[in-house]
């Protein structure tokens, strides 16, 4: 069974592109770090909604620690100002995680600022906010993901406050409640998983245990998946491996 979990391993590696560091969590899906965070008591699985990979084209994965930039409207007076662009001082193999606020129609990133963030080593940029310039970064293969896209820049609408700073990422159009979903909370140097099915959060004094518990679900969902596949019913499999 190890050496079927294994191989599901190389198949992804082969069909994905990944730009990590040699983190253990790399070796694991966006959904299969959720559903440990969620079993290590996380209220959202470290996901942060609504933010989908809008570049390149092909499948790609990010598994780096976080670069933070907080984005406060330009009408904000009292936060601060930076003395630096932000992507100039943007860390090699760190991921950019931009905040912008919620209400803003504007990009925040563009393809000049991908291109800055290529020559200082930034493996991506995850936005919860917009972009543009789509064709640049994909030309680039530069992976980007954003919770949505716009022709307008970032001037004279937002501009950046602070960077690597602590991020309260908030759900769009939620509500209130029990039910609602949490906020996610991005401090610097936490670890981002990025792949197709989204982006997840893993606070960096959390990595060991994660991988612990990954490790264990993925082995149980390999052995579900040849049983499924042999004409076992999900239900029985479940069951047997999952214990319900």
């Amino acid at each position: 069974m190890i050496a079927r979990t294994h191989l599901l391993a190389i198949s992804r590696a082969m069909s994905t592109s990944l730009r990590s560091s040699t983190s253990p969590l790399s070796q694991f899906s966006a959904c299969e770090i959720s559903d440990a965070l969620i079993k290590l008591g996380s209220p959202n699985g470290g996901h942060i909604p609504d933010v989908h990979m809008l570049s390149p084209t092909s499948q790609v994965k990010i598994c780096a620690p976080a670069y933070t930039v907080q984005m406060v409207f330009a009408s904000d007076k009292s936060a601060p100002k930076l003395s630096s662009h932000f992507v100039d001082t943007a860390t090699p193999g760190s991921v950019v995680v931009v905040d912008a606020p919620p209400q803003a129609k504007n990009a925040v990133w563009g393809g000049l600022m991908t291109a800055g963030a290529q020559a200082r080593g930034a493996v991506g940029v995850i936005i919860s906010g917009r972009c543009r310039d789509l064709a640049e970064h994909r030309a680039a293969d530069f992976p980007v993901f954003a919770r949505g896209h716009s022709t307008v820049g970032q001037s004279p609408f937002v501009r950046p406050s602070g960077v690597n700073v602590t991020l309260t990422i908030h759900p769009k159009d939620t509500g209130d409640g029990a039910d609602a979903f949490a906020p996610v909370i991005v401090t610097p140097g936490d670890w981002i998983i990025a792949d197709e099915d989204g982006v997840v959060c893993v606070p960096v004094d959390m990595v060991d245990k994660v991988v612990e518990l990954a490790k264990k679900g993925q082995e149980i969902d390999a052995k579900c998946m040849a049983d499924i596949k042999a004409g076992k019913s999900i239900q029985a499999s479940f069951k047997e491996h999952r214990g319900k």
